[in-house]
């Protein structure tokens, strides 16, 4: 383990000192040596910061390039490279039992098989490890779903691009598709990967040509027409404690919390399917992040689960709108230690008290060639806008965007009318801020 000492610091180790961080100011929150000790597997500085204010002990456990901030700010830290699966993957969960921690919680898609390697030593439950592959691999999870009695689409695996075209023109010849009729889109995802990373919508047999070879192999999907949204759920002792409804305006571009009424008037439908799916996956803890369709009709699919944080600062914009830390809450659920009075003390009550309405936007250049930053009045001048973290443009010439692509940073809003913070999520996908 390590941790900064009292020593003076090397500079390059100094440079990356926050005099705002609660352990660097001495006051960061006494921890309680009843309750867990936590392993924060992967990196997020917000996290960090949350459990710094919470009554729990916690280590970070990330890559060796996290170690300079982590001695600069008195954080305990042990390094890890959790790209290399080898003969050496069991030390991490021998070094982090012999520290005495409880628990690892993931913070991002590559550490979810690791926490439920580790939990696995931690917890002396085998079968988490093999629960965590579930939340890998899309496969495998689509096929669990099925088993549970979950409504998904028409999917398979893909391992060359011959496969892709079978299953497009047996997903359109299934729909009674005649020639002349144009193909019902079919959707490509990576085995594994977060979100929209490796996301494509094939709308013409043509297009499966743009697949790059290294994507494979991949999972095939129907399309499925419908309104999409987004659950986090914080589970303890296999119970919900706390559901959030997260309302996508458009996927890959904005979210915002909680719902709109529309689709909160769904959330008994919701609550029975997320039950479902704890009961199906034999979930006992910790947050689930799962994503659905509501059809025309009124049926529900399943899309995937996540068994970590969501992305677009989905954990800030709960906290934005509540008051209380996902983080923490994520923690608390987490900890073996922790009791159904503490947990139940912890969360508020869903949507009734909620402070307002958070949303934010991820920008995508919508020019070929751009040389500044340059944040749109119709954004700024806006009552509900807050802030952003968008940065200067490195280099002139945009990439192309692969598949879903990847945003270049996010702008956040706060307000206290849900369909005004729809209309104006949806009106930013029209205006440019690079230029």
């Amino acid at each position: 383990m390590s941790i900064a000492s009292e020593k003076q610091l090397p500079t390059q180790v100094q440079a990356w000192l926050d005099p705002e961080m609660d352990s660097v100011k001495g006051t960061e929150t006494p921890k309680d040596p009843s309750k867990g000790y936590i392993a924060l597997l992967g990196w997020s500085v917000n996290a960090i910061k949350a459990a710094q204010k919470f009554d729990r002990r916690y280590i970070v456990v990330a890559p060796e390039w996290a170690e300079d901030f982590c001695t600069a700010n008195k954080i305990p830290f042990i390094s890890w490279d959790f790209l290399r699966l080898n003969d050496r993957s069991y030390e991490i969960a021998q070094r982090l039992k012999a520290e005495g921690v409880d628990v690892a919680i993931p913070l991002f898609e590559e550490t979810v098989e690791w926490s439920g390697a580790i939990n696995s030593v931690l917890l002396d439950s085998p079968r988490m490890f093999g629960q965590s592959i579930l939340f890998r691999d899309k496969s495998l999870m689509k096929r669990r779903a099925q088993l549970g009695g979950i409504r998904v689409g028409i999917f398979e695996e893909a391992h060359e691009k011959d496969d892709v075209v079978r299953f497009m023109k047996r997903v359109n010849q299934t729909l009674l598709k005649l020639d002349g009729d144009p193909d019902d889109p079919i959707h490509v995802k990576a085995f594994d990967k977060a979100g929209c990373l490796g996301h494509r919508m094939i709308r013409k047999v043509e297009e499966i040509d743009s697949i790059p070879a290294e994507e494979y192999p991949l999972l095939m999907e129907s399309h499925l027409d419908g309104w999409e949204f987004a659950v986090e759920a914080w589970i303890h002792d296999g119970k919900i404690k706390f559901l959030n409804i997260s309302e996508y305006v458009t996927l890959g571009y904005s979210v915002f919390v909680p719902a709109t009424e529309e689709l909160e008037s769904w959330r008994n439908a919701i609550t029975k399917q997320i039950e479902l799916l704890i009961k199906t996956f034999e979930i006992k803890f910790g947050l689930i992040h799962p994503e659905y369709f509501v059809t025309a009709d009124g049926e529900m699919y399943f899309g995937e689960v996540a068994y970590r944080p969501p992305g677009f600062k989905a954990f800030e914009l709960i906290e934005r709108a509540y008051g209380f830390s996902a983080y923490q809450a994520s923690m608390l659920v987490f900890d073996p230690k922790s009791t159904k009075e503490e947990v139940d003390a912890f969360f508020p009550r869903e949507v009734v008290d909620a402070k307002g309405y958070a949303g934010c936007f991820g920008v995508y250049p919508r020019r070929r060639v751009v040389s500044k930053l340059e944040m749109p009045k119709e954004t700024t001048e806006h009552p509900y806008f807050e802030s952003h973290e968008l940065l200067e443009p490195t280099e002139e010439m945009v990439p192309d965007r692969a598949a879903f692509g990847t945003h270049w940073g996010l702008v956040f809003f706060n307000g206290d009318d849900p369909i005004k913070m729809r209309d104006l999520l949806k009106a930013q996908e029209d205006l440019d801020f690079y230029v």
